[in-house]
């Protein structure tokens, strides 16, 4: 069950971060740099998220794959669930609640993983 919360995780972030960094899907890197902007944040910052969302795929799957640690698979939970506060604060602060869903099922996803 874990394997499948962490193989969730890596999908969702993946896209998310690739999104954030390379702006490969116009549609949803335009609404999200309009939320950063919005929250008076810049092009760098969502970079700077892309990179840390990167950063925490790459440790799950260092996990799964090459270093089975549960240090590391909590080090990666830890670094999404951490984005995934980020972006509730923002969400909640300058944003409808309902903006927030995504941020609230990756973050219980990432809680469940650290758990279990």
């Amino acid at each position: 069950m874990k394997d499948v919360l962490v193989l969730l995780l890596i999908v969702f972030f993946v896209f998310a971060s690739s999104v954030k960094l390379l702006g490969w899907q116009k549609i949803i890197f335009e609404t999200q740099l309009a939320f950063f902007h919005k929250y008076g944040l810049n092009r760098a910052a969502m970079f700077v998220v892309g990179l840390i969302e990167l950063a925490g795929v790459i440790l799950l799957i260092s996990s799964l794959f090459v270093i089975e640690n549960p240090l590391v698979l909590w080090s990666g939970a830890a670094l999404l669930g951490a984005t995934s506060v980020g972006a509730l604060f923002f969400h909640f602060r300058f944003d409808r609640w309902q903006d927030g869903i995504p941020a609230m099922v990756t973050l219980a996803l990432s809680v469940a993983v650290s758990v279990l």
